[in-house]
């Protein structure tokens, strides 16, 4: 018998605008999305996979790889698997269908990095109503790497806070942040420095604003490791965020006894 369903909110996004004009092919990670996926299937949790378009992820090559699973190749097949294959990956709803037929029968919302959802999922209205959904029922919500900066969809007008950040216009962008449900939320996300790396090695090219500024920005207590790519978690109330690729387990388990704790 499932404990619940948890609701996990994917990204569309392939491609993403840099501060030269260029752009860069973009996607989930793919241990950020099936690592904590399946460690909620293994713990006894449903998962259901949403999108704005109701369109199946797209994986973001840099992360298709067994490095990020430690070199373990086993782990880094079942995770391809997964996600080629199983079910709870290829049924994909609408965001706006699962806030339509209602939100009260998910325990949980979990949204995975990469740096796709800096494009779609950071701005969307619906992503938005769920995530205040969440908040106001105290419900466990989790983001992972750059997937923290999402938390800023539940802004009255996350499009415009996005476009101030974007303009370098920090005092627009702390104004439209008046009275977010999450100011003062400790929390973490791919920090800046990792950015740079990000950058220079993958991206080729210089983003608009980073992740850390842009939550900063917003009002929440941002916290990231001295050292780049260490796991890092963090939890206050509902609010669990990880902070890298690496953080994927750590984070996975932080949620999980969360859900856990609430059930029982």
């Amino acid at each position: 018998m499932s404990k619940g369903q948890v609701l996990v909110l994917g990204s569309n996004a392939t491609q993403l605008g840099l501060r030269s004009g260029s752009t860069a092919t973009v996607g989930q990670y793919l241990n950020e999305t099936a690592v904590p996926a399946l460690a909620l299937l293994d713990a006894g949790y449903d998962i259901v996979l949403a999108t704005p378009n109701g369109t199946k992820p797209h994986i973001d090559a840099g992360s298709d790889t067994k490095d990020h699973f430690g070199g373990d190749e086993a782990a880094y097949q079942r995770a391809k698997d997964f996600f080629a294959s199983h079910p709870a990956m290829n049924d994909v709803r609408t965001l706006k269908s699962v806030v339509d037929e209602g939100l009260d029968g998910f325990v949980g919302v979990f949204v995975p990095g990469g740096h796709a959802p800096i494009v779609d999922l950071m701005q969307d209205r619906d992503a938005g109503t769920i995530l205040r959904h969440f908040h106001a029922a105290a419900k466990s919500t989790a983001l992972l790497c750059h997937g923290p900066v999402v938390v800023v969809a539940a802004l009255d007008d996350a499009p415009a806070f996005r476009k101030a950040l974007e303009e370098g216009d920090d005092a627009g962008a702390a104004d439209l942040a008046r009275d977010w449900i999450y100011a003062g939320y400790r929390m973490t996300v791919f920090s800046a420095s990792e950015e740079k790396i990000a950058e220079e090695q993958v991206l080729k090219g210089e983003l608009y604003f980073d992740m850390e500024k842009a939550l900063r920005a917003a009002g929440g207590d941002v916290s990231v490791t001295d050292k780049n790519f260490a796991s890092n978690v963090v939890v206050d109330r509902e609010l669990i965020t990880g902070q890298n690729p690496a953080s994927d387990r750590a984070m996975a388990d932080a949620l999980i006894e969360a859900l856990d704790r609430a059930a029982a």
